[in-house]
């Protein structure tokens, strides 16, 4: 695995903060400098489903003995023909997970995004959303990101300048504004 390979070169610090998730995550090529006072590491990559990350999680998630992952997954799952019921299942999966592997780390859950390309999906993925906010509401150490509210635009679709040409993967100005919603739930 290319993230293994880039570990042998340059072995991350642990305690940090991880992100993972699918290409949303894996585009953030920013991340760095976003957070200069955190120590951050992408881990995410294209195309994933939270099965995929649960499959990794020992790779690409508790090596890292994160003091926070932020996970961004469940849009490629809804795109693949997954009910929110299933996605959220793994949801819960992930976090049994996390709670036995890294019992002292805090999981941060960023809503799943309204895109152009899928907007026909997005009320699936909004069940999602609500569905894991509910269960943050009720735990410790677990929380909700809601990046999707604002990423719509008054018309109540997104906002164009948030997405590349394709109408799925963020932009720059995207990407800005993901670190202005995420930054306030950053441990320092």
């Amino acid at each position: 695995m290319v993230f293994e390979r880039c570990d042998s070169l340059n072995s991350p610090e642990s305690g940090g903060i991880v992100f993972v998730g699918s290409s949303s995550i894996r585009g953030w090529r920013t991340l760095s400098n976003d957070f200069p006072n955190q120590n951050v590491l992408n881990r995410g990559f294209g195309g994933s489903e939270l099965g995929d990350v649960i499959y990794f999680f020992d790779r690409i998630v508790a090596k890292y003995k994160p003091k926070q992952i932020i996970l961004y997954a469940g849009d490629n799952d809804i795109s693949s023909g997954k009910s929110p019921d299933a996605v959220f299942e793994k949801f819960k999966e992930f976090y049994r997970k996390m709670k036995v592997e890294l019992p002292g780390s805090e999981l941060l859950f960023l809503s799943i995004k309204p895109s152009i390309a899928r907007w026909e999906m997005y009320t699936e993925m909004q069940k999602v959303n609500c569905m894991v906010e509910n269960f943050a509401s009720n735990r410790k150490k677990v929380g909700f990101i809601d990046i999707s509210t604002d990423m719509l635009g008054d018309d109540g679709k997104p906002k164009p300048e948030f997405f590349l040409e394709d109408g799925l993967h963020m932009s720059k100005e995207g990407y800005e504004f993901w670190k202005e919603k995420v930054e306030p739930y950053l441990e320092h």
